[in-house]
Order: C-alpha cells, then structure tokens, then sequence
C-alpha cells in the first residue's frame, strides 16, 4: 500500500467520521452504549470537525513524498489509531461501553497498522 492510497482511505474515512459525529453523533453514543448528554453531543460535534480538518489534509498532502514530516505523519496517525484502539478495548473490559465500540477498535488497529506499514516500508 502507498501513502497516497492509504492518504485517500483516510480522507474518506475521516469525512465519514466528521460528518457522523457533528449531525449524528447520537447514533454512535448508542452505538457504544453511552447515553446521549447534551455535554457528549458538543464534543462530538467539535471532534467532527477535527476530523473533517484532518480529511483535508490527509487530501492535499496525498501526492507527498518521502520526507521527515510524512514519515512524521504516518508514526503519529499510526501509533494514535493503534492507542485509541486499545483504550477503546480498555473500555470494553471495563464495561464502560458496550460491544458496539468493537468496529472502531477494529478499524483503528487496521488503520493504525497500516500508517506504520507505510512508515517502515517508505
């Protein structure tokens, strides 16, 4: 896989992300067993847009080559996904969510691997 690939699928999925969380962030507060305060609501919303933020730049940067900061970029995204998948299996033990985080602990840990991937073999 190459950045500029594994760039495109994290544009699409960070657009997908944003845009859940600012207009539906509800479903995936169910989803994960939380309940829907209007405190949780804010915070998806604001994290929607970080994620909507990150969508463009993973676009405009997709044509990148090797370089420090793409190096950079790919050891961040790679080792923050594969941290949130654990805390979001961290959570599940703790039974603070419930089985429905399970798609984004998965998702996070292929894109985590991937980004590191990407890393060692650029």
């Amino acid at each position: 896989m190459t950045f500029g690939i594994l760039a495109l699928v994290m544009m699409f999925a960070c657009c997908a992300l944003g845009i859940r969380f600012v207009f539906f962030g509800g479903s995936v507060l169910k989803e994960w067993g939380l309940e829907s305060t209007a405190g949780a609501l804010i915070l998806f919303r604001r994290m929607g847009l970080m994620y909507l933020g990150l969508a463009l730049i993973f676009f405009l940067g997709r044509t990148a080559g090797p370089s420090e900061i793409r190096s950079a970029v790919c050891l961040v995204i790679g080792g923050t996904a594969l941290l949130l998948a654990g805390l979001g299996l961290f959570e599940f033990l703790a039974r603070r969510v419930s089985a429905g985080i399970f798609r984004s602990v998965i998702a996070e840990a292929v894109l985590g691997a991937a980004f590191i991937w990407v890393w060692w073999a650029g």
